[in-house]
């Protein structure tokens, strides 16, 4: 994409992954951005209230699957470029019920790819030459690794949960809008992110959480499923390196390098607690560790090969992991209102994912 380029539409910019691309955007010179979030439970708005009243950022309340509202946007806003992150994403949810995850997640795409479709056929020169739709996906649609190797761009789709399978099917629809349409469309797979603001269904929020409160700390079967884990702010400069340089037609993996198992991960969540909270009558907080019954169709293990991202886009993950979970568990032992409030009004903590 040209670097004159300055209108993005991002979908779901009010969430874990949007509000941290937004702020990111937000500071460039030149940059303006229209977020369009349904602001559902997980939905952060909070995070960039302070760019309200600035005349480089528009928020739109709305629904991706809105083709009438979708459409006035896109010719209002004349977007140089559509960063598609609106989804439900929490594989526990899905699992009990997954029918808002196929509607948002697949029906949502086709609604927004389309809109994009016709908007960019009216687009002449340069402008129709430099529109991207970049649409950010998941290492889950893959499936499960054994205890070797990597995912590879090309490695096959088998996705193994209602929202994997949701994913797998929104990044076929992105495909076949640029195989059979010509629309120029770049798409990222990225590993599990992890930072300040995260919803605290997530793993290491609600570790954080429960522990410092000496709660039971539930790790599913035997804690040996690994995961490939990655700041959020390296998935939003990889996002945007995507956007900037990535081929069309092109898919790029990015993740942080750092595989865990899902115990181990817990441990050392911990471990920083006691050093956070020395003194207090919790400690250790490895006690709270209780095994649960296992995720129905859990994944043992992702991990990704990044050289593409790395050669192609110029991009590496910056954030050495032990600083990033330490500054993370710091932010949550900081924020505790933020936290209290979500757990008083939208979610209580309790296990979901049962089937």
């Amino acid at each position: 994409m040209n670097s004159d380029v300055q209108r993005l539409l991002v979908t779901g910019g009010a969430g874990f992954i949007g509000s941290a691309l937004v702020q990111m955007l937000l500071g460039q010179p030149r940059v303006q951005v229209l977020n369009l979030d349904k602001v559902t439970y997980a939905a952060n708005p909070e995070a960039l209230e302070r760019f309200a009243t600035e005349p480089n950022y528009r928020f739109v309340q709305g629904d991706i699957c809105d083709r009438p509202l979708v459409d006035k946007l896109l010719a209002e806003f004349k977007p140089q470029g559509i960063i598609h992150l609106a989804a439900e994403s929490h594989v526990d949810r899905s699992i009990d019920d997954a029918a808002g995850f196929l509607q948002t997640n697949i029906m949502g795409t086709h609604v927004l790819l389309d809109a994009a479709l016709g908007y960019w056929r009216g687009l002449q020169g340069a402008e129709r030459e430099a529109f991207r739709f970049l649409h950010v996906s998941t290492d889950e649609v893959y499936g499960s690794l054994g205890p070797e190797g990597l995912f590879r761009e090309d490695s096959p789709y088998l996705p193994n949960s209602p929202y994997s399978a949701s994913k797998a099917s929104s990044d076929l629809l992105v495909r076949a809008w640029h195989q059979t349409y010509e629309l120029p469309t770049v798409v990222c797979h990225a590993s599990n992110n992890y930072g300040p603001c995260q919803f605290p269904e997530k793993l290491i929020p609600l570790m954080i959480i429960k522990a410092q409160a000496a709660q039971e700390l539930p790790v599913y079967g035997k804690g040996d499923n690994v995961r490939d884990w990655m700041h959020v702010s390296d998935h939003v400069r990889g996002l945007l390196a995507a956007l900037e340089r990535g081929r069309v037609g092109q898919t790029y993996n990015l993740g942080g390098g750092v595989e865990l198992t899902n115990l181990e991960l817990v441990r050392r969540i911990c471990r920083l607690l006691d050093q956070e909270l020395a003194g207090s009558r919790r400690q250790p907080h490895e006690e709270l560790i209780t095994f649960v019954s296992d995720r129905p169709g859990h994944d043992q293990r992702y991990a990704l090969d990044i050289a593409k991202a790395q050669t192609e886009l110029g991009w590496a993950p910056q954030v050495e992991f032990g600083q990033g979970l330490a500054d993370t568990v710091r932010w949550y032992l900081g924020n505790q209102a933020w936290w209290e409030r979500i757990l008083k009004e939208r979610y209580n903590g309790v296990r979901l994912g049962l089937a």
